[in-house]
Protein backbone atom coordinates (compact mmCIF):
# COMPACT_ATOMS: atom_id res chain seq x y z
CA UNK A 1 0.00 0.00 0.00
CA UNK A 2 2.00 3.13 -1.11
CA UNK A 3 1.11 6.77 -0.45
CA UNK A 4 1.99 9.84 -2.77
CA UNK A 5 0.66 13.32 -1.84
CA UNK A 6 -0.21 15.70 -4.46
CA UNK A 7 -0.58 19.40 -2.75
CA UNK A 8 -3.66 18.69 -0.71
CA UNK A 9 -4.72 15.53 -1.88
CA UNK A 10 -3.31 12.31 -0.42
CA UNK A 11 -3.40 8.91 -2.88
CA UNK A 12 -3.47 5.42 -1.61
CA UNK A 13 -3.08 2.59 -3.96
CA UNK A 14 -5.13 -0.06 -3.13
CA UNK A 15 -5.26 -3.84 -4.78
CA UNK A 16 -7.77 -5.87 -5.40
CA UNK A 17 -5.72 -8.84 -5.60
CA UNK A 18 -3.60 -10.73 -8.29
CA UNK A 19 -5.09 -12.45 -11.51
CA UNK A 20 -3.76 -14.28 -14.37
CA UNK A 21 -3.98 -13.31 -18.00
CA UNK A 22 -2.38 -14.98 -20.67
CA UNK A 23 0.92 -13.44 -21.49
CA UNK A 24 0.58 -13.86 -25.32
CA UNK A 25 -2.82 -12.04 -24.97
CA UNK A 26 -1.59 -9.55 -22.48
CA UNK A 27 1.59 -8.31 -25.04
CA UNK A 28 -0.68 -9.19 -28.51
CA UNK A 29 2.31 -9.30 -31.56
CA UNK A 30 5.19 -8.61 -29.13
CA UNK A 31 7.27 -12.12 -28.93
CA UNK A 32 7.52 -14.76 -26.46
CA UNK A 33 11.24 -14.39 -26.41
CA UNK A 34 11.35 -10.80 -25.66
CA UNK A 35 8.50 -10.19 -22.94
CA UNK A 36 8.93 -13.45 -20.79
CA UNK A 37 12.02 -11.49 -20.44
CA UNK A 38 10.42 -8.84 -18.67
CA UNK A 39 8.09 -10.46 -16.76
CA UNK A 40 6.87 -13.97 -14.93
CA UNK A 41 5.54 -16.75 -17.00
CA UNK A 42 3.71 -20.14 -15.16
CA UNK A 43 3.12 -23.33 -16.68
CA UNK A 44 0.43 -22.03 -18.39
CA UNK A 45 1.79 -18.93 -20.27
CA UNK A 46 0.36 -16.75 -17.69
CA UNK A 47 1.14 -13.65 -16.24
CA UNK A 48 0.68 -12.21 -12.86
CA UNK A 49 -1.86 -9.17 -13.00
CA UNK A 50 -2.25 -6.53 -10.67
CA UNK A 51 -5.84 -4.66 -10.01
CA UNK A 52 -4.63 -1.75 -9.08
CA UNK A 53 -7.63 0.90 -8.16
CA UNK A 54 -6.42 4.75 -5.94
CA UNK A 55 -8.22 6.08 -3.40
CA UNK A 56 -7.69 9.81 -3.15
CA UNK A 57 -8.25 11.93 0.06
CA UNK A 58 -7.77 15.49 0.81
CA UNK A 59 -10.20 17.28 -1.29
CA UNK A 60 -13.48 18.17 -0.61
CA UNK A 61 -14.70 14.32 -1.41
CA UNK A 62 -12.98 11.21 -0.87
CA UNK A 63 -12.78 9.30 -4.34
CA UNK A 64 -12.24 6.18 -5.70
CA UNK A 65 -10.75 5.33 -9.14
CA UNK A 66 -11.84 1.91 -10.27
CA UNK A 67 -12.99 -1.01 -8.60
CA UNK A 68 -11.11 -4.27 -9.62
CA UNK A 69 -12.71 -7.28 -10.11
CA UNK A 70 -15.19 -7.76 -6.76
CA UNK A 71 -16.90 -11.25 -5.99
CA UNK A 72 -19.20 -11.90 -8.09
CA UNK A 73 -17.64 -13.52 -11.00
CA UNK A 74 -19.73 -16.43 -12.48
CA UNK A 75 -17.57 -19.48 -11.15
CA UNK A 76 -15.95 -21.00 -14.66
CA UNK A 77 -14.74 -17.34 -14.76
CA UNK A 78 -13.35 -17.48 -11.23
CA UNK A 79 -11.48 -20.64 -12.14
CA UNK A 80 -10.01 -19.22 -15.20
CA UNK A 81 -8.70 -16.05 -13.67
CA UNK A 82 -8.95 -16.36 -10.30
CA UNK A 83 -10.88 -14.35 -7.96
CA UNK A 84 -8.65 -12.67 -4.70
CA UNK A 85 -11.30 -9.92 -3.84
CA UNK A 86 -8.85 -7.71 -1.60
CA UNK A 87 -10.27 -4.59 -2.27
CA UNK A 88 -12.61 -3.67 0.49
CA UNK A 89 -10.13 -5.76 3.20
CA UNK A 90 -7.06 -2.94 1.69
CA UNK A 91 -9.55 0.36 2.01
CA UNK A 92 -10.71 -0.60 5.02
CA UNK A 93 -6.56 -1.06 6.14
CA UNK A 94 -6.06 2.18 4.67
CA UNK A 95 -8.84 3.57 6.67
CA UNK A 96 -11.65 4.04 4.83
CA UNK A 97 -15.14 2.42 4.65
CA UNK A 98 -17.38 2.15 1.86
CA UNK A 99 -19.46 4.36 3.15
CA UNK A 100 -16.66 7.29 3.55
CA UNK A 101 -16.10 7.34 -0.25
CA UNK A 102 -18.11 10.34 -2.36
CA UNK A 103 -17.24 9.61 -5.89
CA UNK A 104 -16.16 6.29 -7.71
CA UNK A 105 -14.70 6.56 -11.19
CA UNK A 106 -14.57 3.67 -13.63
CA UNK A 107 -11.88 4.28 -16.90
CA UNK A 108 -14.55 1.40 -18.62
CA UNK A 109 -16.38 -1.33 -17.39
CA UNK A 110 -14.76 -4.63 -17.99
CA UNK A 111 -15.30 -6.86 -15.63
CA UNK A 112 -11.69 -6.29 -13.95
CA UNK A 113 -12.25 -2.42 -13.66
CA UNK A 114 -15.89 -1.84 -12.33
CA UNK A 115 -16.64 -5.71 -10.13
CA UNK A 116 -16.48 -3.69 -6.49
CA UNK A 117 -19.14 -1.23 -8.48
CA UNK A 118 -22.09 -3.36 -6.65
CA UNK A 119 -22.26 -6.72 -4.39
CA UNK A 120 -24.90 -9.10 -4.17
CA UNK A 121 -26.80 -9.14 -0.70
CA UNK A 122 -29.30 -11.98 -0.51
CA UNK A 123 -30.03 -11.94 -4.31
CA UNK A 124 -30.11 -8.71 -4.87
CA UNK A 125 -27.48 -6.27 -6.27
CA UNK A 126 -27.30 -3.16 -4.14
CA UNK A 127 -24.45 -0.51 -4.36
CA UNK A 128 -21.14 -1.49 -2.56
CA UNK A 129 -20.40 2.63 -1.84
CA UNK A 130 -23.99 3.27 -0.83
CA UNK A 131 -23.42 7.49 -0.74
CA UNK A 132 -21.35 7.77 -3.82
CA UNK A 133 -22.14 8.96 -7.73
CA UNK A 134 -20.24 6.46 -9.99
CA UNK A 135 -18.78 8.30 -13.25
CA UNK A 136 -17.90 6.06 -16.88
CA UNK A 137 -18.50 7.42 -20.11
CA UNK A 138 -21.74 7.21 -21.70
CA UNK A 139 -20.31 5.69 -24.83
CA UNK A 140 -18.74 3.04 -22.74
CA UNK A 141 -21.64 2.20 -21.24
CA UNK A 142 -23.62 1.51 -24.59
CA UNK A 143 -20.91 -0.10 -26.15
CA UNK A 144 -21.04 -2.68 -23.21
CA UNK A 145 -24.63 -3.34 -24.66
CA UNK A 146 -23.68 -3.96 -28.05
CA UNK A 147 -22.41 -7.61 -27.90
CA UNK A 148 -19.20 -6.69 -29.88
CA UNK A 149 -15.46 -8.79 -29.61
CA UNK A 150 -15.04 -7.78 -26.12
CA UNK A 151 -18.59 -9.14 -25.01
CA UNK A 152 -17.65 -11.19 -22.85
CA UNK A 153 -15.65 -8.71 -20.65
CA UNK A 154 -18.68 -7.09 -19.83
CA UNK A 155 -21.62 -7.80 -16.66
CA UNK A 156 -24.40 -5.90 -16.37
CA UNK A 157 -24.87 -6.46 -12.64
CA UNK A 158 -21.71 -4.04 -11.98
CA UNK A 159 -22.83 -0.77 -13.86
CA UNK A 160 -26.43 -1.29 -15.06
CA UNK A 161 -28.62 -1.01 -11.58
CA UNK A 162 -26.62 2.55 -10.85
CA UNK A 163 -27.36 3.54 -14.22
CA UNK A 164 -31.05 2.79 -13.68
CA UNK A 165 -31.04 4.08 -9.88
CA UNK A 166 -29.48 7.40 -11.31
CA UNK A 167 -26.22 6.65 -8.48
CA UNK A 168 -24.20 6.68 -11.94
CA UNK A 169 -23.01 9.01 -13.99
CA UNK A 170 -22.68 9.07 -18.01
CA UNK A 171 -20.54 11.39 -19.41
CA UNK A 172 -19.90 12.72 -23.01
CA UNK A 173 -16.69 13.15 -22.86
CA UNK A 174 -13.96 15.16 -20.98
CA UNK A 175 -14.92 17.19 -17.90
CA UNK A 176 -14.06 18.16 -14.36
CA UNK A 177 -15.49 15.84 -11.59
CA UNK A 178 -14.41 17.90 -8.51
CA UNK A 179 -11.96 20.90 -8.30
CA UNK A 180 -8.25 18.97 -9.14
CA UNK A 181 -9.47 15.95 -10.64
CA UNK A 182 -11.37 15.12 -13.95
CA UNK A 183 -11.38 12.88 -16.83
CA UNK A 184 -10.37 12.88 -20.86
CA UNK A 185 -10.92 9.94 -23.35
CA UNK A 186 -7.97 8.03 -24.46
CA UNK A 187 -9.57 5.63 -27.16
CA UNK A 188 -7.45 2.62 -28.35
CA UNK A 189 -8.20 -0.16 -25.60
CA UNK A 190 -12.37 0.47 -25.84
CA UNK A 191 -13.60 3.99 -27.96
CA UNK A 192 -14.81 5.52 -25.12
CA UNK A 193 -12.01 4.31 -21.91
CA UNK A 194 -11.32 7.53 -19.79
CA UNK A 195 -8.49 8.14 -17.96
CA UNK A 196 -8.14 10.37 -14.25
CA UNK A 197 -5.98 13.01 -14.04
CA UNK A 198 -5.43 14.75 -10.86
CA UNK A 199 -3.88 17.92 -10.30
CA UNK A 200 -2.58 19.12 -7.21
CA UNK A 201 0.02 21.45 -5.70
CA UNK A 202 1.84 22.28 -9.27
CA UNK A 203 2.14 18.09 -9.86
CA UNK A 204 -0.10 16.13 -11.88
CA UNK A 205 -0.94 12.27 -11.68
CA UNK A 206 -2.90 10.50 -13.97
CA UNK A 207 -4.65 6.85 -14.16
CA UNK A 208 -4.47 6.14 -17.09
CA UNK A 209 -5.83 2.67 -16.75
CA UNK A 210 -5.43 -0.26 -20.02
CA UNK A 211 -3.94 2.74 -22.33
CA UNK A 212 -0.46 1.71 -20.60
CA UNK A 213 -1.53 -1.15 -18.14
CA UNK A 214 1.90 -1.89 -16.67
CA UNK A 215 5.17 -0.34 -16.89
CA UNK A 216 6.44 -3.06 -18.94
CA UNK A 217 3.74 -1.64 -21.93
CA UNK A 218 5.69 1.92 -21.83
CA UNK A 219 7.35 1.26 -25.18
CA UNK A 220 4.76 2.66 -27.83
CA UNK A 221 3.85 -0.73 -29.81
CA UNK A 222 3.61 -3.20 -27.10
CA UNK A 223 0.07 -3.20 -27.44
CA UNK A 224 -2.48 -5.77 -25.85
CA UNK A 225 -4.35 -8.12 -28.20
CA UNK A 226 -7.35 -6.97 -25.83
CA UNK A 227 -7.22 -3.77 -27.97
CA UNK A 228 -10.18 -3.14 -29.86
CA UNK A 229 -7.98 -0.07 -31.87
CA UNK A 230 -4.30 -1.21 -31.61
CA UNK A 231 -3.49 1.56 -33.78
CA UNK A 232 -5.33 4.34 -31.79
CA UNK A 233 -3.63 2.63 -28.74
CA UNK A 234 -0.54 4.00 -29.82
CA UNK A 235 -1.63 6.99 -31.35
CA UNK A 236 -3.28 7.76 -27.81
CA UNK A 237 -0.06 7.12 -26.46
CA UNK A 238 2.09 9.41 -28.43
CA UNK A 239 -0.76 11.89 -27.50
CA UNK A 240 -0.33 11.58 -23.70
CA UNK A 241 3.83 10.83 -23.88
CA UNK A 242 3.64 14.08 -25.46
CA UNK A 243 2.10 15.99 -22.27
CA UNK A 244 3.21 13.50 -19.26
CA UNK A 245 7.08 13.14 -20.10
CA UNK A 246 7.56 17.21 -20.72
CA UNK A 247 5.28 17.80 -17.76
CA UNK A 248 6.74 15.14 -15.33
CA UNK A 249 3.32 13.58 -14.75
CA UNK A 250 3.15 10.62 -12.34
CA UNK A 251 1.68 7.57 -14.30
CA UNK A 252 -0.50 4.86 -12.35
CA UNK A 253 -0.32 1.61 -13.82
CA UNK A 254 -3.96 -0.02 -13.41
CA UNK A 255 -2.27 -3.61 -13.61
CA UNK A 256 0.95 -3.89 -12.47
CA UNK A 257 1.48 -5.90 -9.89
CA UNK A 258 4.36 -4.39 -8.12
CA UNK A 259 4.35 -0.80 -9.28
CA UNK A 260 1.55 0.83 -8.80
CA UNK A 261 2.99 4.04 -10.38
CA UNK A 262 6.08 5.85 -11.79
CA UNK A 263 7.77 8.74 -13.65
CA UNK A 264 8.25 8.51 -17.40
CA UNK A 265 11.69 9.16 -19.50
CA UNK A 266 14.13 8.51 -22.11
CA UNK A 267 17.25 6.80 -21.62
CA UNK A 268 20.62 7.58 -23.51
CA UNK A 269 18.92 5.29 -26.97
CA UNK A 270 15.61 7.36 -26.97
CA UNK A 271 13.61 4.94 -25.63
CA UNK A 272 11.07 5.02 -23.26
CA UNK A 273 11.40 4.01 -19.79
CA UNK A 274 9.95 4.25 -15.93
Amino acid sequence: MQRVTLGDFELTALSDGIYHLDGGAFFGIVPKVLWSKKVSVDEQDRVPTGLNSVLIRGGKKTVLIETGIGNKLPEKMAKLYGQPAKLLDNLNAAGASPEDVDIVINTHLHFDHCGWNTVRRNSVITPTFPKAKYYVQEGEWKHAHQGQRDSVSYFHENYDPLVESGQMQLLQGGQEIVPGISVQVFPGHTRDMQAVIIQGGGKTACYISDLIPTSTHVELNWVMSFDLYPLETIESRKLYYSRAMPERWLTMFTHDPEIPWAYLERDERGKIIW
